[in-house]
C-alpha cells in the first residue's frame, strides 16, 4: 500500500513538472514582445479609467499612445495637460496644451418655466423615457430629469436640483470626460471651453420648434428671434435650425447678447459683476446710432463727389460733342467764298 502511495507521488511530480517544462517552453516560443513604455505611460495616467480619451480604459489609451506617430489624437481629458506633458516625456513627442473643458447643460426648462402635461411612473432612467414618448412637458427636446448623467459621472461632478428639476455641474469637479454627454439621449449636455477664469456665454437651449412652439412649451426657450447674430459684432452667434449658437472661439464676452435675449434663454456664468441690463442696451443704442450717422454721412459724401465728378466732366464732354459733329458737304467752300465776299 505504502509502495502505491510513493509511485502515484512520483509519477504526479514528475508528470507536473514535464507538463511545466511544456508550458515553459511553449510560452517562449509564442511570447509576445511588449513595449516596456507602455507600463510607464499606464503609471503616469490617472488611472480614472473613465473612456473619456475614447479608449476603454488607461491601459488601451498608453497602448494606443506608444503605437501613435504622434499625440495629436490622444488626450486625456481627467489628466490634462499636466498628465500628457508626463506622457510626452516618456515617449519623446511634443504635445500642445489644449483649453480645459467643462461640461454645460443647455437646457434652462426648469419646472416654472416648463409645466408638466402628464406624469411619468416608468423606470426612472431617462434612455428609457426618451424611448417611450417625447416628454411629460409641452418640449420634445429638453431635459427629462430622470439624472442617468448624474449616474454616470464617475467624480461626483453632477447632481439634480429639485427645485429646477435640471443636473447642476460642479465644475471644480468636472474632468470633461464626456461621461454625461453620452449617456444624455437627448444631447443637452455639451463639453465647452471653461473660458478665462471661468467665464463663458452660452445658449441654454437646444428647441428646435419655431418661436411660437417652443415658447408656448417653454417660458425660457430660445425663439430664434435672431436678436443676439444682429447684436453680437463678433460673428460668434449663428442661427441653426430656429435655435442661436454661441461660438466659444469667436466670443469676447461681451454679455450683449445675453442683455438683449427676450426671453433670457442666452446665460452668463462667472462673471465677477452683475448683468447690466439697462447699460449694455444704452451703449448698444449709442454705437448703432453712430453707425447710422457714419453710413450717412458716407452716403452724402459718394453724393457729393459723383455731383462733382459730373460737372468737372460737362465741359470735355461739350467740347468731345463739338468735334464730333458732323460737317455737311459744301460747307467749306461756302465758308471760303463768304470770307471773300466781306473783302
Amino acid at each position: 500500500m505504502v509502495t502505491i502511495i510513493i509511485w502515484t507521488i512520483a509519477v504526479v511530480t514528475i508528470l507536473g513538472l514535464v507538463l511545466a517544462l511544456v508550458l515553459y517552453l511553449v510560452a517562449q516560443r509564442f511570447k509576445v514582445e511588449e513595449d516596456p513604455r507602455i507600463d510607464e505611460v499606464e503609471k503616469a495616467m490617472p488611472g480614472a479609467n473613465c473612456g473619456g480619451c475614447g479608449f476603454a480604459g488607461c491601459r488601451a489609451f498608453a497602448e494606443a499612445a506608444v503605437k501613435a506617430p504622434n499625440l495629436d489624437n490622444n488626450y486625456c481629458p481627467v489628466g490634462g495637460n499636466d498628465t500628457m506633458a508626463k506622457v510626452a516625456a516618456i515617449l519623446g513627442y511634443e504635445v500642445q496644451a489644449k483649453a480645459p473643458q467643462v461640461a454645460v447643460v443647455r437646457c434652462n426648462g426648469t419646472c416654472a418655466a416648463r409645466p408638466t402635461l402628464n406624469e411619468y411612473n416608468g423606470y426612472p432612467s431617462c434612455k428609457v423615457k426618451a424611448a417611450l414618448y417625447s416628454s411629460d412637458t409641452g418640449c420634445a427636446w429638453g431635459c427629462l430629469g430622470c439624472g442617468d448623467c448624474v449616474a454616470a459621472c464617475q467624480f461626483g461632478a453632477l447632481s439634480m436640483d429639485s427645485g429646477t428639476g435640471l443636473p447642476v455641474v460642479d465644475q471644480e469637479k468636472c474632468t470633461a470626460c464626456g461621461a454625461c454627454v453620452k449617456a444624455c439621449p437627448k444631447a443637452i449636455i455639451e463639453l465647452r471651453p471653461k473660458g478665462p477664469r471661468g467665464m463663458r456665454e452660452f445658449v441654454s437651449c437646444v428647441n428646435k420648434d419655431k418661436g411660437p412652439v417652443a415658447k408656448k412649451a417653454c417660458a425660457n426657450a430660445c425663439i430664434g428671434c435672431g436678436i443676439c447674430v444682429k447684436t453680437c459684432t463678433h460673428a460668434a452667434i449663428v442661427m441653426e435650425n430656429n435655435v442661436a449658437y454661441i461660438d466659444p472661439a469667436k466670443c469676447k464676452l461681451c454679455r450683449e447678447c445675453e442683455a438683449m435675449c427676450p426671453t433670457g434663454a442666452i446665460h452668463g456664468v462667472n462673471f465677477p459683476k452683475p448683468l447690466d441690463k439697462d447699460a449694455i442696451k444704452e451703449r448698444i443704442k449709442v454705437r448703432q446710432q453712430k453707425a447710422k450717422e457714419a453710413a450717412t454721412a458716407q452716403a452724402a459724401a459718394v453724393t457729393a463727389s459723383a455731383v462733382a465728378n459730373k460737372k468737372a466732366d460737362a465741359p470735355a464732354e461739350a467740347v468731345t460733342a463739338a468735334a464730333a459733329k458732323p460737317v455737311m458737304p459744301g460747307a467749306e467752300e461756302a465758308s471760303e467764298k463768304k470770307e471773300v465776299t466781306n473783302e
